[in-house]
């Protein structure tokens, strides 16, 4: 099997929509071999080249035709390559845990690393820089949760806005935000023993 088709068989064991780098590929050859397989792939559509060294295996809708690869899937790839760590943004994880219907109308995530603009197509991705505590959990639903809290305000946490996070998160997960009780700041104790059922809340 040639190195073109090992890397078009790993592509095909992804998920639709996979945002990778040739650094997905160096343990089946050179950069420079790597480098030149992808560009047949791509000439032959199995592959299609995002940026600069950034590809994606395209996904399909049967309506809308050609997807636009998913922020997340982009910055997961680029995290692979550079070993940068990427968080949602406090309002788009508040969101995302039904703590606020409000939708954010920009893609904003969060980084150790400086504040820039990634774009990729029509892909505007926008960085912001936080602090290394800031960003520090064990796992990625303690850091979501973090960050929704952080959104809200300590102020404007009650016992209606917590209640769907009881159900929304899994076990696992409120076992491990007990777990993960020291990376959050002092504010957020009770809130995070009331989500995991360990405390009542106040209203």
């Amino acid at each position: 099997m040639t190195l073109k088709e090992r890397i078009a068989a790993r592509i095909r064991r992804k998920e639709p929509g996979w945002v990778f780098t040739p650094v997905d590929f160096l343990d089946l050859g050179t950069p420079q071999a790597v480098g030149m397989a992808l560009l047949r792939l791509t000439k032959t559509g199995v592959v299609r080249r995002l940026d600069r060294g950034l590809y994606d295996a395209p996904k399909q809708h049967p309506v809308l035709g050609v997807l636009h690869p998913r922020p997340e899937a982009i910055l997961a790839a680029i995290s692979r390559r550079d070993g940068t760590e990427f968080q949602e943004h406090e309002s788009y994880a508040a969101n995302r845990l039904r703590l606020t219907e409000q939708v954010p109308a920009r893609q904003i995530y969060l980084t150790s690393g400086r504040s820039r603009t990634i774009e990729v197509g029509s892909t505007t991705i926008e960085l912001l820089h936080r602090t290394p505590r800031k960003l520090s959990s064990p796992s990625p639903m303690s850091a979501r949760v973090f960050a929704a809290l952080r959104n809200i305000g300590q102020a404007n946490l009650t016992t209606e806005r917590l209640a769907p996070l009881r159900t929304l998160l899994s076990a696992s997960d409120r076992k491990r935000l007990l777990k993960d009780l020291t990376k959050a700041p002092a504010w957020m104790h009770r809130h995070l023993r009331v989500i995991a059922g360990k405390e009542r809340t106040k209203p």
